[in-house]
Formats: structure tokens, C-alpha cells, sequence
């Protein structure tokens, strides 16, 4: 399977769950802004000229959360997702799908307004209350984490979603000084060795 990649994307989350069920791969490895994305070439593989996308033989798939469902169906042999008649698996669905629904807007915006844009052209507003929403969106995540060390039990796709969301909001300096369960989990998953792997490629 070949896995479409730039460093400090979504796709961080790709690597990381090949790295956890031990599954081989080809790596192509672009640089977030990279021209060549936005060639005719690569609009074909991905029409947004974003990373991550995976191709599978015929299949191809370019949202992380979808390629991790589709990984974990097709090749993680019941590994990282609880069992249906688990009392963890609403939860694991919840967790999975709040990265995208909660965190990551919040973390586009910051981003933007504080990276990618030119400073002339920076929206102190915008900025300041997407801080202020992933302080909120945090807090959700502080009050799931209470008595256990992942989101769904065992770690789990659920982990590789969200977890990589708080990773990158406590990268990005979101305040969780009044967060310990938030802390200890980012330190937690910053310590597996998948995710060094995926965040060092």
C-alpha cells in the first residue's frame, strides 16, 4: 500500500496506525505547500491537492478518519476497535469522530492565522477565539479521559484520531495546565513508539 504523506498533516495519523499493526508500506513524501501537489498529476490522486491519501491496488481513499476505518476493517484483525457489544464501543465512536467534528477546526484556524499567513494579513479576532474553542473542545476530552488512560478503554483508532488532535493542539500551545488527564495522555501517546515513527517521517 502506497501512503501519500507530508510532515505536521493529517496524514501523521496514517503512519502512525501502519506503524502500530506493524503493516508495510510505501511512502510518497511531499511538503506541506509543495507545488507538486497542485499538479494536474497529483489533483488525480487527491482533487484537493492534500495529503493524506492512500492507495490500496484499485482502492483509493483520501480522508484520514475513512482510510483509518477502512485500515482497521480490512487489515487490523479486530485490533483497535472494541467490540460492538463492548460497553466502549459508543464511546470509540464518539472519540473517533470528534478529532474532525471538534478539535481540528479549531486547529485550521490557528494555524492559519498564526503560520501560514503573512502577518499583514492575520486576524487577531479569528485567532483568539479559535484558542478559546479548543480550550472548550479540550475540556470534553479532560472529562473522557477521567479514570482511564484512552478514550475508548484500550487504545484504539479512537486514540489515533483524537489523540493525534490533542497532540498537535498541546504542540500548538493550547493551555492545558488546568487539563492533567489531557496532559498525561499527550505525554502518553507522544511516548509510543509508532507515533515517534509517524511524526519523525
Amino acid at each position: 500500500m502506497k501512503i501519500y504523506h507530508a510532515p505536521n498533516t493529517r496524514s501523521v495519523r496514517i503512519l502512525w496506525l501502519f506503524e502500530e499493526l506493524g503493516l508495510p508500506y510505501e511512502l510518497e513524501n511531499y511538503k506541506l505547500g509543495d507545488p507538486g501537489m497542485r499538479s494536474p498529476e497529483y489533483l488525480k490522486v487527491h482533487p484537493m491537492g492534500r495529503v493524506p491519501v492512500l492507495q490500496d491496488e484499485e482502492v483509493k481513499i483520501f480522508e484520514s478518519g475513512a482510510i483509518i476505518q477502512y485500515v482497521l476493517a480490512k487489515y487490523g484483525d479486530g485490533r483497535f476497535v472494541p467490540d460492538q457489544e463492548s460497553a466502549d464501543f459508543a464511546n470509540y465512536l464518539q472519540w473517533f469522530h470528534y478529532a474532525e467534528g471538534m478539535i481540528m477546526p479549531q486547529i485550521n484556524i490557528i494555524v492559519v492565522e498564526s503560520i501560514l499567513l503573512p502577518e499583514d494579513r492575520r486576524n487577531k479576532v479569528n485567532l483568539e477565539r479559535a484558542q478559546k474553542l479548543l480550550t472548550r473542545m479540550l475540556t470534553a476530552v479532560e472529562q473522557g479521559l477521567e479514570g482511564r488512560d484512552y478514550l475508548a478503554g484500550e487504545f484504539s483508532g479512537a486514540d489515533i484520531m483524537t489523540g493525534h488532535a490533542c497532540v498537535v493542539s498541546a504542540r500548538l500551545g493550547a493551555d492545558i495546565s488546568d487539563k492533567p488527564n489531557v496532559a498525561a495522555y499527550t505525554q502518553r501517546l507522544e511516548a509510543r513508539a509508532g507515533l515517534k515513527t509517524a511524526f519523525g517521517t
